[in-house]
């Protein structure tokens, strides 16, 4: 009875949601498309509610179309020019902006970017996203239009004393930037050392691999499973690495199947992928005839997958 009388309230429930707040569920969700109609529509009603317009910029953002998000952010660091986020948000999509145009109209974002990344910082003393951004920027950028190391060991300095992590990963980072593998290594080594957490040690194995130090990573992969063993993402990050170097064999195979058993559409990696990389694991034993189940499995669930219809091909020739 409970149940029918919900039913029967349901209609009258949604009714009774703002557009607002319907927006942002579907948002939530991922379902943009349906949260961008109902934030144009709620914004037409209140065309100056500030947490519309940040979410239409945000909304903007994840579709990378960086025109109508630069749009929607400078209407809100015009509206509210002491919010460090509103700064920090409209300083990253003209870097987006400027990272897709040609090189001599890039020229023309850069002073804005720098401008809003170190407003965000100033306005607030907590704000470790700008200052990772800032960190960023003035390596990347060449010294000749305003890079600097100095300037990004500042910023990370800053960042050290909000959190130890992000200081040591910031620190790794300007060493890597710089070529200086010695002492990047030892950074992003101390920044898993505080707590282990999955962005310290993803750090760490991306920097493994670049230096080609596979096993190496492997180890740091191992170690990071040990102690976040929820994140089942960690179990494809080992196969893979299995798949791709041909390492131990039969520690990809048990961390492949252990994702599949765990998998959720909360997962950021596609079943059909670890199909793949299972297919990929048995051709490097040998194994052709389940290299070839699995491929075929992949190639089912994704028919125009041409990953998979490649290594189907190699597997063939065992």
């Amino acid at each position: 009875m409970r149940g029918l009388l919900l039913v029967l309230l349901f209609p009258f429930f949604l009714l009774s949601q703002t557009n607002f707040e319907l927006a942002q569920n579907y948002y939530l969700q991922g379902n943009s498309a349906k949260a961008r109609t109902l934030f144009e529509q709620h914004l037409k009603q209140y065309p100056a509610d500030l947490a519309t317009l940040e979410y239409l910029g945000d909304v903007a953002g994840d579709a990378k179309d960086w025109d109508t998000a630069m749009m929607y952010y400078k209407s809100l660091v015009i509206k509210d020019t002491a919010n460090a986020n509103y700064h920090y948000k409209y300083g990253g999509v003209l870097g987006m902006k400027a990272l897709s145009v040609n090189k001599l109209s890039a020229a023309f974002y850069i002073s804005d970017v720098k401008t809003h990344f170190k407003k965000a910082a100033t306005l607030d003393p907590t704000h470790t996203q700008a200052r990772e951004a800032l960190v960023e920027l003035y390596m990347q950028l060449p010294s000749i239009i305003g890079g600097s190391q100095q300037t990004a060991l500042f910023y990370a300095d800053e960042l050290a004393q909000l959190s130890p992590e992000k200081g040591y990963l910031a620190k790794g980072y300007i060493a890597d930037y710089a070529g200086d593998t010695i002492a990047a290594e030892q950074f992003y080594k101390k920044a898993v050392a505080v707590q282990g957490s999955i962005v310290a040690s993803t750090k760490l194995v991306g920097f493994y691999k670049k230096t080609n130090q596979i096993n190496k990573a492997l180890q740091v992969l191992k170690q990071s499973l040990a102690l976040n063993g929820q994140h089942n993402q960690l179990n494809y990050q080992i196969g893979e690495l299995v798949a791709r170097y041909t390492l131990d064999s039969k520690l990809g195979i048990e961390a492949l199947k252990r994702y599949l058993e765990n998998y959720s559409t909360k997962d950021n990696t596609s079943q059909q992928w670890v199909y793949l990389r299972l297919a990929q694991v048995y051709k490097n034993t040998g194994d052709k005839i389940k290299a070839l189940f699995w491929v075929d499995k992949a190639l089912r669930v994704a028919p125009e997958f041409k990953e998979a219809a490649k290594e189907k091909i190699l597997i063939q020739l065992l």
